[in-house]
Protein backbone atom coordinates (compact mmCIF):
# COMPACT_ATOMS: atom_id res chain seq x y z
CA UNK A 1 0.00 0.00 0.00
CA UNK A 2 1.06 3.58 -0.59
CA UNK A 3 1.02 6.44 1.92
CA UNK A 4 0.07 10.07 1.31
CA UNK A 5 0.01 13.10 3.61
CA UNK A 6 -2.37 16.05 3.44
CA UNK A 7 -2.26 19.45 5.09
CA UNK A 8 -5.46 21.03 6.47
CA UNK A 9 -7.68 21.89 3.52
CA UNK A 10 -5.94 19.40 1.25
CA UNK A 11 -8.25 17.58 -1.17
CA UNK A 12 -8.13 13.78 -1.26
CA UNK A 13 -10.61 13.56 -4.13
CA UNK A 14 -13.21 15.78 -5.78
CA UNK A 15 -16.83 15.24 -6.69
CA UNK A 16 -17.15 14.18 -10.33
CA UNK A 17 -13.56 12.94 -10.68
CA UNK A 18 -12.75 9.31 -11.61
CA UNK A 19 -12.07 7.13 -8.59
CA UNK A 20 -8.33 6.77 -8.06
CA UNK A 21 -7.85 5.35 -4.57
CA UNK A 22 -9.23 3.29 -1.73
CA UNK A 23 -7.62 4.07 1.59
CA UNK A 24 -7.68 3.96 5.37
CA UNK A 25 -6.92 7.02 7.48
CA UNK A 26 -3.91 6.38 9.71
CA UNK A 27 -4.02 9.81 11.34
CA UNK A 28 -5.99 13.03 11.21
CA UNK A 29 -9.54 13.50 9.97
CA UNK A 30 -11.41 14.17 6.74
CA UNK A 31 -14.74 15.81 5.93
CA UNK A 32 -16.94 14.37 3.18
CA UNK A 33 -18.72 17.14 1.26
CA UNK A 34 -21.14 17.49 -1.62
CA UNK A 35 -21.68 20.58 -3.73
CA UNK A 36 -19.59 23.36 -5.28
CA UNK A 37 -16.41 24.41 -3.51
CA UNK A 38 -17.07 27.16 -1.00
CA UNK A 39 -20.76 26.24 -0.71
CA UNK A 40 -20.50 22.49 -0.16
CA UNK A 41 -22.69 20.65 2.34
CA UNK A 42 -20.85 18.60 4.96
CA UNK A 43 -22.18 15.03 4.96
CA UNK A 44 -19.86 13.24 7.39
CA UNK A 45 -16.46 13.30 9.02
CA UNK A 46 -14.05 10.37 9.13
CA UNK A 47 -11.20 9.76 11.55
CA UNK A 48 -8.32 7.41 12.21
CA UNK A 49 -9.01 3.81 11.14
CA UNK A 50 -11.94 4.69 8.88
CA UNK A 51 -12.01 3.88 5.17
CA UNK A 52 -12.85 6.07 2.22
CA UNK A 53 -12.95 5.72 -1.55
CA UNK A 54 -14.37 2.20 -1.23
CA UNK A 55 -16.32 2.58 -4.47
CA UNK A 56 -13.07 2.01 -6.37
CA UNK A 57 -13.30 -1.70 -5.54
CA UNK A 58 -16.94 -2.03 -6.57
CA UNK A 59 -17.46 -0.20 -9.86
CA UNK A 60 -16.05 2.41 -12.24
CA UNK A 61 -18.34 5.29 -11.31
CA UNK A 62 -17.02 8.75 -10.50
CA UNK A 63 -16.89 10.25 -7.03
CA UNK A 64 -20.27 11.50 -5.84
CA UNK A 65 -18.65 13.56 -3.07
CA UNK A 66 -15.42 15.36 -2.23
CA UNK A 67 -13.03 14.64 0.65
CA UNK A 68 -10.98 17.36 2.37
CA UNK A 69 -8.52 17.12 5.26
CA UNK A 70 -9.55 18.94 8.43
CA UNK A 71 -6.12 18.67 10.05
CA UNK A 72 -2.72 17.13 9.16
CA UNK A 73 -3.78 13.74 7.82
CA UNK A 74 -2.10 10.59 6.52
CA UNK A 75 -3.74 7.98 4.33
CA UNK A 76 -2.63 4.44 3.52
CA UNK A 77 -4.16 3.64 0.15
CA UNK A 78 -4.36 1.43 -2.89
CA UNK A 79 -4.28 3.32 -6.19
CA UNK A 80 -6.60 2.49 -9.07
CA UNK A 81 -3.71 1.29 -11.24
CA UNK A 82 -2.76 -1.24 -8.52
CA UNK A 83 -6.17 -2.89 -8.21
CA UNK A 84 -5.97 -5.24 -11.20
CA UNK A 85 -2.48 -6.31 -10.18
CA UNK A 86 -3.70 -7.11 -6.66
CA UNK A 87 -6.65 -9.09 -8.08
CA UNK A 88 -4.30 -11.19 -10.22
CA UNK A 89 -1.36 -11.61 -7.86
CA UNK A 90 -2.82 -11.28 -4.35
CA UNK A 91 -6.45 -12.40 -4.38
CA UNK A 92 -6.48 -12.88 -0.61
CA UNK A 93 -5.49 -9.24 -0.08
CA UNK A 94 -8.11 -8.15 -2.60
CA UNK A 95 -10.79 -10.12 -0.74
CA UNK A 96 -9.72 -8.45 2.52
CA UNK A 97 -9.91 -5.01 0.90
CA UNK A 98 -13.39 -5.71 -0.48
CA UNK A 99 -14.50 -6.91 2.96
CA UNK A 100 -13.14 -3.71 4.49
CA UNK A 101 -14.96 -1.64 1.88
CA UNK A 102 -18.19 -3.52 2.60
CA UNK A 103 -17.81 -2.79 6.32
CA UNK A 104 -17.27 0.89 5.56
CA UNK A 105 -20.42 1.00 3.43
CA UNK A 106 -22.40 -0.85 6.10
CA UNK A 107 -21.16 1.55 8.77
CA UNK A 108 -22.20 4.55 6.63
CA UNK A 109 -25.66 3.11 6.09
CA UNK A 110 -26.12 2.47 9.81
CA UNK A 111 -24.96 5.99 10.57
CA UNK A 112 -27.43 7.33 8.01
CA UNK A 113 -30.20 5.37 9.72
CA UNK A 114 -29.23 6.92 13.07
CA UNK A 115 -29.68 10.40 11.62
CA UNK A 116 -33.22 9.49 10.55
CA UNK A 117 -34.27 8.02 13.89
CA UNK A 118 -37.08 9.92 15.54
CA UNK A 119 -38.40 11.15 12.20
CA UNK A 120 -40.12 7.94 11.19
CA UNK A 121 -37.86 7.58 8.14
CA UNK A 122 -35.41 4.82 9.04
CA UNK A 123 -34.54 2.75 5.99
CA UNK A 124 -33.62 -0.48 7.74
CA UNK A 125 -29.82 -0.48 7.67
CA UNK A 126 -29.42 0.01 11.40
CA UNK A 127 -29.28 -3.69 12.13
CA UNK A 128 -31.56 -3.27 15.12
CA UNK A 129 -28.75 -2.25 17.49
CA UNK A 130 -30.15 -0.12 20.29
CA UNK A 131 -29.08 1.14 23.69
CA UNK A 132 -31.51 2.14 26.44
CA UNK A 133 -31.24 5.65 27.90
CA UNK A 134 -33.25 7.30 30.65
CA UNK A 135 -34.48 10.79 31.43
CA UNK A 136 -37.12 12.14 33.83
CA UNK A 137 -39.90 11.08 31.43
CA UNK A 138 -38.79 7.46 31.26
CA UNK A 139 -36.74 5.15 29.05
CA UNK A 140 -36.17 5.18 25.29
CA UNK A 141 -34.13 3.14 22.85
CA UNK A 142 -31.46 5.09 20.97
CA UNK A 143 -29.68 3.67 17.88
CA UNK A 144 -26.22 2.33 18.74
CA UNK A 145 -24.74 4.36 15.88
CA UNK A 146 -26.11 7.62 17.28
CA UNK A 147 -23.68 9.88 19.10
CA UNK A 148 -26.66 11.85 20.41
CA UNK A 149 -28.89 10.59 23.24
CA UNK A 150 -32.43 10.40 24.56
CA UNK A 151 -33.15 14.12 24.80
CA UNK A 152 -32.06 14.71 21.21
CA UNK A 153 -34.25 11.78 20.16
CA UNK A 154 -37.25 13.37 21.87
CA UNK A 155 -36.49 16.70 20.17
CA UNK A 156 -36.39 14.99 16.77
CA UNK A 157 -39.85 13.61 17.45
CA UNK A 158 -41.26 16.82 18.91
CA UNK A 159 -39.94 19.35 16.40
CA UNK A 160 -40.15 18.17 12.78
CA UNK A 161 -40.63 21.82 11.76
CA UNK A 162 -38.35 23.20 9.05
CA UNK A 163 -36.40 20.07 8.15
CA UNK A 164 -33.26 22.19 8.62
CA UNK A 165 -31.04 20.66 11.28
CA UNK A 166 -28.46 22.44 13.39
CA UNK A 167 -25.71 20.74 11.37
CA UNK A 168 -26.73 22.96 8.42
CA UNK A 169 -25.18 25.85 10.36
CA UNK A 170 -21.63 24.64 11.17
CA UNK A 171 -20.73 27.93 12.85
CA UNK A 172 -23.39 27.30 15.51
CA UNK A 173 -22.19 23.73 16.11
CA UNK A 174 -18.60 24.95 16.43
CA UNK A 175 -19.71 27.73 18.80
CA UNK A 176 -21.55 25.31 21.09
CA UNK A 177 -18.45 23.11 21.22
CA UNK A 178 -16.29 26.13 22.07
CA UNK A 179 -18.59 27.06 24.96
CA UNK A 180 -18.53 23.48 26.30
CA UNK A 181 -14.74 23.35 26.05
CA UNK A 182 -14.35 26.64 27.91
CA UNK A 183 -16.83 25.55 30.58
CA UNK A 184 -14.99 22.27 31.16
CA UNK A 185 -11.68 24.10 31.54
CA UNK A 186 -13.24 26.60 33.95
CA UNK A 187 -14.87 23.88 36.05
CA UNK A 188 -11.61 21.94 36.22
CA UNK A 189 -9.67 25.06 37.23
CA UNK A 190 -12.18 25.72 40.02
CA UNK A 191 -11.97 22.13 41.25
CA UNK A 192 -15.48 21.07 40.25
CA UNK A 193 -14.54 18.69 37.43
CA UNK A 194 -12.03 15.86 37.52
CA UNK A 195 -9.11 16.66 35.25
CA UNK A 196 -9.38 13.36 33.36
CA UNK A 197 -13.05 14.06 32.55
CA UNK A 198 -12.19 17.61 31.56
CA UNK A 199 -9.49 16.36 29.20
CA UNK A 200 -11.81 14.07 27.23
CA UNK A 201 -14.54 16.72 27.09
CA UNK A 202 -11.98 19.17 25.70
CA UNK A 203 -10.77 16.60 23.17
CA UNK A 204 -14.31 15.80 22.04
CA UNK A 205 -15.21 19.48 21.77
CA UNK A 206 -12.00 20.12 19.86
CA UNK A 207 -12.89 17.46 17.32
CA UNK A 208 -16.26 19.12 16.78
CA UNK A 209 -14.63 22.53 16.41
CA UNK A 210 -12.36 21.05 13.75
CA UNK A 211 -15.42 19.93 11.78
CA UNK A 212 -15.96 16.37 12.98
CA UNK A 213 -19.23 14.76 14.18
CA UNK A 214 -21.47 17.54 12.85
CA UNK A 215 -23.73 14.90 11.30
CA UNK A 216 -24.98 14.09 14.82
CA UNK A 217 -26.31 17.63 15.44
CA UNK A 218 -29.80 16.92 14.19
CA UNK A 219 -32.35 18.95 16.14
CA UNK A 220 -34.48 21.33 14.11
CA UNK A 221 -33.35 24.95 14.20
CA UNK A 222 -36.85 26.04 15.23
CA UNK A 223 -37.81 24.40 18.53
CA UNK A 224 -39.63 25.07 21.76
CA UNK A 225 -37.69 25.45 24.99
CA UNK A 226 -35.45 28.49 24.34
CA UNK A 227 -32.73 26.33 22.75
CA UNK A 228 -32.68 23.51 25.32
CA UNK A 229 -32.79 20.85 22.59
CA UNK A 230 -29.77 22.38 20.84
CA UNK A 231 -27.88 22.57 24.13
CA UNK A 232 -28.70 18.96 25.01
CA UNK A 233 -27.79 17.77 21.51
CA UNK A 234 -24.35 19.27 22.09
CA UNK A 235 -24.10 17.88 25.64
CA UNK A 236 -24.98 14.35 24.48
CA UNK A 237 -22.70 14.28 21.45
CA UNK A 238 -19.75 15.58 23.47
CA UNK A 239 -20.44 13.17 26.34
CA UNK A 240 -20.69 10.14 24.07
CA UNK A 241 -17.58 11.06 22.10
CA UNK A 242 -15.74 11.64 25.38
CA UNK A 243 -16.83 8.18 26.52
CA UNK A 244 -15.37 6.68 23.35
CA UNK A 245 -12.10 8.48 24.00
CA UNK A 246 -12.08 6.84 27.44
CA UNK A 247 -12.67 3.44 25.86
CA UNK A 248 -16.25 3.29 27.16
CA UNK A 249 -19.54 2.64 25.37
CA UNK A 250 -21.88 5.37 24.24
CA UNK A 251 -24.56 5.93 26.85
CA UNK A 252 -22.29 4.87 29.74
CA UNK A 253 -23.03 8.17 31.46
CA UNK A 254 -21.77 7.34 34.94
CA UNK A 255 -18.30 8.11 33.54
CA UNK A 256 -19.13 11.24 31.53
CA UNK A 257 -22.65 12.63 31.89
CA UNK A 258 -24.27 15.14 29.48
CA UNK A 259 -25.72 17.22 32.32
CA UNK A 260 -23.54 16.56 35.35
CA UNK A 261 -20.24 16.95 33.51
CA UNK A 262 -20.61 18.56 30.06
CA UNK A 263 -23.29 21.04 31.22
CA UNK A 264 -21.78 21.64 34.67
CA UNK A 265 -22.24 25.24 35.95
CA UNK A 266 -24.30 26.08 32.88
CA UNK A 267 -27.87 26.63 31.73
CA UNK A 268 -29.31 26.70 28.24
CA UNK A 269 -30.09 30.33 29.02
CA UNK A 270 -26.44 31.35 29.02
CA UNK A 271 -25.03 28.64 26.73
CA UNK A 272 -27.43 29.13 23.82
CA UNK A 273 -27.34 32.94 23.46
CA UNK A 274 -23.57 32.94 23.89
CA UNK A 275 -23.20 30.26 21.23
CA UNK A 276 -25.52 32.11 18.86
CA UNK A 277 -23.46 35.28 19.32
CA UNK A 278 -20.21 33.42 18.61
CA UNK A 279 -21.74 31.87 15.48
CA UNK A 280 -23.03 35.24 14.31
CA UNK A 281 -19.63 36.85 14.88
CA UNK A 282 -18.02 34.19 12.69
CA UNK A 283 -20.58 34.41 9.90
CA UNK A 284 -20.59 38.22 9.93
CA UNK A 285 -16.89 38.02 9.05
CA UNK A 286 -17.87 35.95 6.00
CA UNK A 287 -20.53 38.48 5.02
CA UNK A 288 -18.14 41.41 5.45
CA UNK A 289 -15.70 39.66 3.13
CA UNK A 290 -18.40 38.88 0.56
CA UNK A 291 -19.69 42.47 0.62
CA UNK A 292 -16.18 43.92 0.38
CA UNK A 293 -15.38 41.66 -2.58
CA UNK A 294 -18.62 42.73 -4.29
CA UNK A 295 -17.87 46.40 -3.59
CA UNK A 296 -14.39 46.04 -5.09
CA UNK A 297 -15.92 44.48 -8.20
CA UNK A 298 -18.23 47.49 -8.60
CA UNK A 299 -15.37 49.93 -7.98
CA UNK A 300 -13.26 48.14 -10.59
CA UNK A 301 -16.11 48.49 -13.08
CA UNK A 302 -16.34 52.13 -12.04
CA UNK A 303 -12.77 52.68 -13.20
CA UNK A 304 -13.39 50.72 -16.40
CA UNK A 305 -16.53 52.71 -17.23
CA UNK A 306 -15.15 56.14 -16.27
CA UNK A 307 -14.82 57.38 -19.89
CA UNK A 308 -18.44 56.58 -20.77
CA UNK A 309 -20.80 59.57 -20.55
CA UNK A 310 -24.46 58.86 -19.90
CA UNK A 311 -27.54 60.67 -18.71
CA UNK A 312 -28.23 60.75 -15.00
CA UNK A 313 -31.87 60.38 -14.09
CA UNK A 314 -34.13 61.43 -11.24
CA UNK A 315 -37.71 60.16 -11.04
CA UNK A 316 -36.87 58.15 -14.20
CA UNK A 317 -36.59 61.43 -16.12
CA UNK A 318 -33.46 62.84 -17.73
CA UNK A 319 -31.52 65.04 -15.29
CA UNK A 320 -27.84 65.91 -15.88
CA UNK A 321 -24.90 64.09 -17.45
CA UNK A 322 -22.66 61.75 -15.47
CA UNK A 323 -20.34 58.86 -16.25
CA UNK A 324 -21.25 55.21 -16.08
CA UNK A 325 -18.17 54.87 -13.90
CA UNK A 326 -19.60 57.26 -11.32
CA UNK A 327 -22.78 55.19 -11.19
CA UNK A 328 -20.92 51.93 -10.58
CA UNK A 329 -18.49 53.50 -8.10
CA UNK A 330 -21.48 54.69 -6.08
CA UNK A 331 -22.71 51.09 -5.92
CA UNK A 332 -19.37 50.02 -4.46
CA UNK A 333 -19.15 52.80 -1.90
CA UNK A 334 -22.68 52.29 -0.56
CA UNK A 335 -21.92 48.60 0.00
CA UNK A 336 -18.71 49.43 1.88
CA UNK A 337 -20.71 51.58 4.30
CA UNK A 338 -22.58 48.47 5.43
CA UNK A 339 -19.32 46.57 5.95
CA UNK A 340 -18.54 49.22 8.57
CA UNK A 341 -22.01 48.93 10.14
CA UNK A 342 -21.56 45.17 10.47
CA UNK A 343 -18.23 45.70 12.20
CA UNK A 344 -19.88 48.02 14.70
CA UNK A 345 -22.50 45.38 15.44
CA UNK A 346 -19.80 42.78 16.07
CA UNK A 347 -18.56 44.89 18.98
CA UNK A 348 -21.97 44.55 20.65
CA UNK A 349 -22.11 40.83 19.88
CA UNK A 350 -18.91 40.24 21.86
CA UNK A 351 -20.80 40.92 25.11
CA UNK A 352 -21.87 37.56 26.58
CA UNK A 353 -23.79 36.28 29.61
CA UNK A 354 -21.87 33.10 30.46
CA UNK A 355 -22.20 32.49 34.19
CA UNK A 356 -25.71 33.88 34.27
CA UNK A 357 -27.15 30.34 34.29
CA UNK A 358 -30.97 30.29 34.41
CA UNK A 359 -32.08 33.91 34.85
CA UNK A 360 -28.89 35.89 35.40
CA UNK A 361 -28.40 35.33 39.13
CA UNK A 362 -25.67 32.72 38.58
CA UNK A 363 -27.41 30.02 40.59
CA UNK A 364 -25.52 26.67 40.58
CA UNK A 365 -22.35 28.33 39.28
CA UNK A 366 -19.42 28.59 41.73
CA UNK A 367 -17.79 31.82 42.85
CA UNK A 368 -15.34 32.99 40.21
CA UNK A 369 -16.87 30.92 37.44
CA UNK A 370 -18.15 33.84 35.34
CA UNK A 371 -14.74 35.42 34.87
CA UNK A 372 -12.95 32.07 34.59
CA UNK A 373 -15.20 30.76 31.82
CA UNK A 374 -14.93 34.07 29.96
CA UNK A 375 -11.13 33.85 30.15
CA UNK A 376 -11.12 30.34 28.71
CA UNK A 377 -13.68 31.21 26.02
CA UNK A 378 -11.46 34.09 24.91
CA UNK A 379 -8.55 31.64 24.65
CA UNK A 380 -10.61 29.06 22.74
CA UNK A 381 -12.19 31.48 20.25
CA UNK A 382 -9.57 34.20 19.96
CA UNK A 383 -12.29 36.85 20.40
CA UNK A 384 -12.10 39.69 22.90
CA UNK A 385 -15.29 38.76 24.73
CA UNK A 386 -16.62 40.75 27.67
CA UNK A 387 -19.12 39.76 30.35
CA UNK A 388 -22.29 41.84 30.48
CA UNK A 389 -22.31 44.15 33.53
CA UNK A 390 -25.87 43.11 34.46
CA UNK A 391 -26.41 39.40 33.82
CA UNK A 392 -30.12 39.51 34.65
CA UNK A 393 -30.61 42.18 31.99
CA UNK A 394 -28.35 40.38 29.51
CA UNK A 395 -30.21 37.07 29.90
CA UNK A 396 -33.57 38.64 29.08
CA UNK A 397 -32.38 41.11 26.43
CA UNK A 398 -32.23 40.37 22.69
CA UNK A 399 -31.49 43.92 21.58
CA UNK A 400 -28.24 43.04 19.84
CA UNK A 401 -30.08 40.60 17.60
CA UNK A 402 -32.57 43.32 16.64
CA UNK A 403 -29.65 45.64 15.92
CA UNK A 404 -27.94 43.08 13.68
CA UNK A 405 -31.18 42.26 11.89
CA UNK A 406 -31.64 45.95 11.15
CA UNK A 407 -28.17 46.16 9.63
CA UNK A 408 -28.88 43.07 7.51
CA UNK A 409 -32.12 44.68 6.36
CA UNK A 410 -30.18 47.81 5.46
CA UNK A 411 -27.75 45.69 3.41
CA UNK A 412 -30.66 43.97 1.70
CA UNK A 413 -32.43 47.22 0.85
CA UNK A 414 -29.27 48.62 -0.73
CA UNK A 415 -28.43 45.46 -2.65
CA UNK A 416 -31.98 45.13 -3.94
CA UNK A 417 -31.95 48.76 -5.12
CA UNK A 418 -28.66 48.13 -6.94
CA UNK A 419 -30.15 45.07 -8.63
CA UNK A 420 -33.23 47.08 -9.62
CA UNK A 421 -30.89 49.57 -11.30
CA UNK A 422 -28.94 46.81 -13.05
CA UNK A 423 -32.14 45.31 -14.42
CA UNK A 424 -33.41 48.68 -15.63
CA UNK A 425 -30.10 49.76 -17.16
CA UNK A 426 -29.85 46.44 -19.03
CA UNK A 427 -33.44 46.55 -20.31
CA UNK A 428 -33.93 45.99 -24.02
CA UNK A 429 -31.88 45.21 -25.98
CA UNK A 430 -33.82 47.03 -28.71
CA UNK A 431 -36.66 48.82 -26.91
CA UNK A 432 -35.19 49.54 -23.47
CA UNK A 433 -32.39 51.63 -21.95
CA UNK A 434 -29.72 49.09 -22.93
CA UNK A 435 -26.96 51.13 -21.27
CA UNK A 436 -25.23 48.03 -19.91
CA UNK A 437 -25.02 44.40 -20.97
CA UNK A 438 -25.35 41.77 -18.26
CA UNK A 439 -23.64 38.42 -18.95
CA UNK A 440 -26.11 35.92 -20.47
CA UNK A 441 -26.47 33.13 -17.90
CA UNK A 442 -29.25 30.96 -19.37
CA UNK A 443 -32.00 31.02 -22.01
CA UNK A 444 -34.81 33.26 -20.82
CA UNK A 445 -37.96 31.92 -22.38
CA UNK A 446 -39.65 28.76 -23.59
CA UNK A 447 -41.74 30.73 -26.10
CA UNK A 448 -39.59 33.72 -27.18
CA UNK A 449 -36.43 32.56 -29.01
CA UNK A 450 -33.25 34.43 -28.17
CA UNK A 451 -34.60 36.13 -25.05
CA UNK A 452 -32.16 36.37 -22.13
CA UNK A 453 -33.26 37.53 -18.68
CA UNK A 454 -31.30 39.27 -15.86
CA UNK A 455 -31.57 36.19 -13.65
CA UNK A 456 -28.71 37.03 -11.27
CA UNK A 457 -30.07 40.43 -10.20
CA UNK A 458 -33.51 38.83 -10.01
CA UNK A 459 -32.37 36.15 -7.59
CA UNK A 460 -30.55 38.76 -5.53
CA UNK A 461 -33.77 40.77 -5.33
CA UNK A 462 -35.54 37.71 -3.96
CA UNK A 463 -32.81 37.07 -1.40
CA UNK A 464 -33.20 40.65 -0.23
CA UNK A 465 -36.98 40.34 0.03
CA UNK A 466 -36.47 37.29 2.25
CA UNK A 467 -33.94 39.08 4.46
CA UNK A 468 -36.24 42.08 4.86
CA UNK A 469 -39.08 39.75 5.85
CA UNK A 470 -36.73 38.01 8.28
CA UNK A 471 -36.22 41.31 10.06
CA UNK A 472 -39.93 41.33 10.92
CA UNK A 473 -39.59 37.81 12.35
CA UNK A 474 -36.62 38.81 14.51
CA UNK A 475 -38.39 41.96 15.70
CA UNK A 476 -41.56 40.11 16.70
CA UNK A 477 -39.59 37.32 18.42
CA UNK A 478 -37.52 39.84 20.38
CA UNK A 479 -40.62 41.78 21.43
CA UNK A 480 -42.40 38.61 22.59
CA UNK A 481 -39.94 37.83 25.39
CA UNK A 482 -41.41 37.77 28.87
CA UNK A 483 -39.91 38.54 32.28
CA UNK A 484 -36.42 37.06 32.74
CA UNK A 485 -36.06 35.14 29.45
CA UNK A 486 -36.86 35.30 25.77
CA UNK A 487 -37.81 31.76 24.73
CA UNK A 488 -37.92 32.65 21.03
CA UNK A 489 -34.18 32.86 20.42
CA UNK A 490 -34.20 29.71 18.22
CA UNK A 491 -36.21 31.45 15.49
CA UNK A 492 -34.04 34.55 15.91
CA UNK A 493 -30.90 32.44 15.42
CA UNK A 494 -32.46 30.62 12.47
CA UNK A 495 -33.39 33.83 10.67
CA UNK A 496 -30.15 35.70 11.37
CA UNK A 497 -27.81 32.84 10.48
CA UNK A 498 -29.92 31.98 7.44
CA UNK A 499 -30.11 35.59 6.29
CA UNK A 500 -26.36 36.00 6.56
CA UNK A 501 -25.73 32.79 4.62
CA UNK A 502 -28.09 33.70 1.77
CA UNK A 503 -26.60 37.20 1.56
CA UNK A 504 -23.10 35.69 1.36
CA UNK A 505 -24.23 33.33 -1.39
CA UNK A 506 -26.06 36.11 -3.22
CA UNK A 507 -23.08 38.48 -3.11
CA UNK A 508 -20.82 35.71 -4.41
CA UNK A 509 -23.16 34.97 -7.32
CA UNK A 510 -23.72 38.66 -8.13
CA UNK A 511 -20.00 39.44 -8.12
Amino acid sequence: MRVASFEPGGVLFREGEPRKLFGILTSGSVVIEKGPEGRAEQLATLGRGEALGEGLLLDETRHGTSARALEPTTLAFVASEDVQKIINERPTLYAALVARAARAISQRLRAADATLAGRGREVGFGGGGRRVEQDLLGEREVPDEAMYGIQTLRALENFPITGIAMREFPALVVALAAVKEAAALANAELGLLDRSVCDVIVRAAGEIRSGRHHEHFLVDMIQGGAGTSSNMNANEVIANRALELLGKHRGDYQNVHPNNHVNLSQSTNDVYPTSVKLALHTTIDLLKTALADLARAFLKKGEEFSPHIKMGRTQLQDAVPMTLGQEFSAFGHTILEDVDRLGETQVLIREINMGATAIGTGINAPRGYTETVRKHLVAVTGLQLITAPDLVEATADTGVFVQLSGVLKRCAVKLSKICNDLRLLSSGPRAGLAEINLPPMQPGSSIMPGKVNPVIPEVMNQICFDVIGGDITVTMAAEAGQLQLNVFEPVIAFRLLGNIQTLVNGCTVLR
